[in-house]
């Protein structure tokens, strides 16, 4: 199902500019996510092969924001001068696809990750595509694990409680995007393939199934 979501998008593209910040081995991330989705897919020319990244998103016909560790891209988009730029790019039309990090950066900030702070970025502002927050990997309860051949659960706490904490500081409204799925973002209304829980502040979480189209806030159409 991935590879024909991305055939798709980019279908009428040649050549699509990938960024591969969120992983340390730029080459080798940009040759595996090719080798996966395989030779009938849109060849991905990594943006680390540009002598000015600035000038390659400038160009580019179609953009795709690899998976990885948020904290690493976002440091990385910062300090190359490509938030803006890509952001630019995007609202002027150019197609966009994010996965996993790339879906995160999309937000207006990445502070909804799940990642370790492994880098330090100058900001946790991020490009702003959506309005909305996006955390990727969302899972609706809690962590069951094997403990003595039994299955245990873990007390700690769950996503959805730290994404309360997160709206005890801001209240844009995040999409905790389910495991395999996908949105679809026009700009105005975003169409869910897949799962999702909506939360907005004061308000209690909304289960989005497939299919369904939410405006800017996460409410259901």
């Amino acid at each position: 199902m991935y590879r024909d979501l991305v055939s798709e998008h980019f279908s009428e593209f040649q050549e699509v500019v990938f960024v591969p910040y969120a992983s340390v081995d730029h080459e080798e991330y940009t040759s595996r996510m090719q080798d996966f989705l395989g030779p009938t897919v849109t060849k991905l020319v990594g943006l680390h092969h540009y002598p000015d990244p600035v000038k390659a998103i400038s160009r580019a016909e179609a953009i795709y924001v690899g998976g990885g560790n948020s904290f690493l891209l976002i440091k990385e988009l910062h300090e190359r001068l490509l938030v803006d730029p890509i952001k630019q790019r995007v609202f002027s039309g150019t197609p966009y696809l994010g996965v996993s990090a790339g879906s995160n950066v999309a937000s207006p900030t990445m502070m909804t990750t799940n990642d370790m702070p492994i880098v330090l970025p100058k900001s946790l502002e991020s490009m702003g595509v959506v309005p909305f927050q996006i955390n990727p990997h969302y899972y609706p309860g809690r962590i069951r694990f094997m403990d003595g051949g039994e299955i245990s659960e873990h007390f700690g706490e769950t996503r959805s409680k730290r994404i309360s904490e997160f709206h005890r500081q801001i209240e844009t409204p995040v999409l905790g995007m389910w495991e395999g799925s996908y949105i679809q973002w026009d700009g105005e209304v975003g169409r869910l393939i897949g799962r999702a829980t909506a939360f907005r502040v004061g308000e209690a979480p909304v289960e989005l199934e497939d299919g369904d189209s939410f405006n800017a806030n996460l409410v259901q159409l």
